[in-house]
């Protein structure tokens, strides 16, 4: 455990909050799919005075002396990252997964030109074009959604779009669907109009590497972007993969494939960022380094087994999920059309007796994004603390007892201990 002694000691309030934040994830269950705990090594690395050093440019072309140690890091990170995805060129420099995927945008296009994303209630991401960001005013955003009868992305729609629209960028990733792509398909389609195709694998990042899911590389897509933390189990930042060219310049755009490292290099800085945080990239590097070994092989498979089982659990107890189960990491229950409470209410609910979720929407919610009807719950982080199958099933009874004792602030007071209770049988990581 990294010593805070000088912390308590020239600032005893924020060490307070920190110590109320390590209780709170200890004595708790972190459920939220987007979410994971980094081991001691991530946490140590991201501590080092490695945070005191400017490193504007990219290895061997820096802007500022000093760097024999910082250019041997991140080469590491690339390195690393390129044989966990099996990429030809990789970015780690992105602050987040938002920024590079703002990068991929502005490497590519130029204002007015079009994407092809997925809806925002279909499970999308806000970076895939949703009208409250700014990314919405710049590029022409149109949409596909899932075949709300099967759970699958609608791909016959996709395709319909993307004919009548031309696009010049096909981006399939999610941040709440609970099954894998069709990358084969959507490759095709991005090659039948001239456009490059692009996934966003932010929550599967590590399931991906692991090969527990379809690797896009594998079928022929051109760009990879995604968070390091989630499934990955790094520190919070981004990332930026590319592999491969074509033999002719895509018919809707002049710049070519080839070009596809040079150009991103250039958005991300100095277009788009100054000086890399150097600290983040050195835990970065600690994490690839975590993801390549066998143990994060088991991590990832167990982490498949255990959404397979919670959510089959849940169904059981009377919960009615998204697509009926899941495919990968997480799942959605559909709270409204489960026990008439709204997603918001579940996710309060839960926080009471320790279990951390996050409310979201279902496909064609009707209901407004700070209340939706869903809520979506994954298990990345519970698996890093070591839980399994039998677990699952104990969490998912959880869940429904606080749905049934739900105007019982006593009964819920004694799920609570008998949860903190639970889960000190597996302690943090680190």
């Amino acid at each position: 455990m990294i010593d805070y002694k000088s912390l308590r000691k020239i600032d005893p309030l924020l060490f307070n909050i920190l110590q109320a934040e390590v209780r709170r994830q200890s004595d708790g269950l972190e459920l939220i799919a987007s979410e994971n705990y980094v081991s001691t090594a991530v946490l140590e690395a991201l501590g080092t005075v490695f945070t005191n050093k400017y490193s504007e440019g990219y290895p061997g072309k820096r802007y500022y002396g000093g760097q024999e140690n910082t250019d041997q890091i991140e080469t590491i990170a690339i390195e690393r990252a390129k044989t966990l995805f099996k990429c030809d060129h990789a970015n780690v420099q992105p602050l987040s997964g938002a920024i590079a995927n703002t990068a991929v945008y502005f490497s590519w296009l130029e204002p007015g030109d079009t994407v092809l994303g997925m809806r925002l209630d279909h499970g999308g991401h806000l970076t895939h074009g949703s009208p409250v960001t700014k990314l919405a005013k710049l590029f022409n955003f149109v949409r596909y959604g899932i075949d709300t009868e099967t759970g699958d992305i609608d791909y016959n729609q996709l395709r319909d779009i993307a004919l009548k629209n031309q696009p010049k960028l096909i981006l399939v990733g999610y941040s709440a669907y609970t099954r894998d792509i069709d990358y084969g398909f959507v490759k095709s389609v991005a090659d039948e109009v001239g456009a490059v195709a692009w996934a966003d694998i932010a929550h599967i990042a590590g399931l991906v590497a692991a090969g527990e899911m379809r690797n896009p590389f594998d079928y022929g897509f051109q760009i990879v972007s995604t968070t390091t933390h989630k499934t990955l189990r790094g520190p919070r930042g981004g990332m930026i993969l590319t592999k491969g060219v074509v033999s002719n310049p895509l018919k809707n755009v002049e710049k070519k494939v080839e070009n596809l490292p040079t150009l991103i290099d250039r958005t991300v800085f100095p277009g788009l960022q100054g000086g890399p945080l150097m600290n983040i990239i050195f835990a970065k590097a600690v994490a690839f380094q975590e993801a390549l070994q066998p143990e994060f092989k088991e991590y990832a498979k167990q982490v498949m087994r255990n959404a397979k089982v919670l959510a089959q659990e849940l169904t059981n107890l009377g919960f009615k999920l998204v697509t009926g189960g899941t495919e990968n990491h997480m799942m959605i229950i559909d709270a409204i059309a489960s026990f008439g409470l709204s997603g918001g209410e579940l996710e309060v609910l839960l926080d009471k007796i320790g279990l951390t979720a996050s409310k979201s929407m279902v496909p064609d919610d009707t209901r407004s994004p700070f209340d939706p009807s869903g809520l979506r719950i994954g298990t990345p982080a519970i698996t890093t603390r070591g839980m399994k199958e039998d677990s699952m099933l104990q969490i998912a009874k959880w869940i429904r007892h606080v749905v049934d004792i739900r105007h019982d602030e006593r009964q819920i007071q004694l799920l609570r201990d008998e949860v903190r209770e639970y889960v000190r049988n597996f302690p943090l990581p680190s």
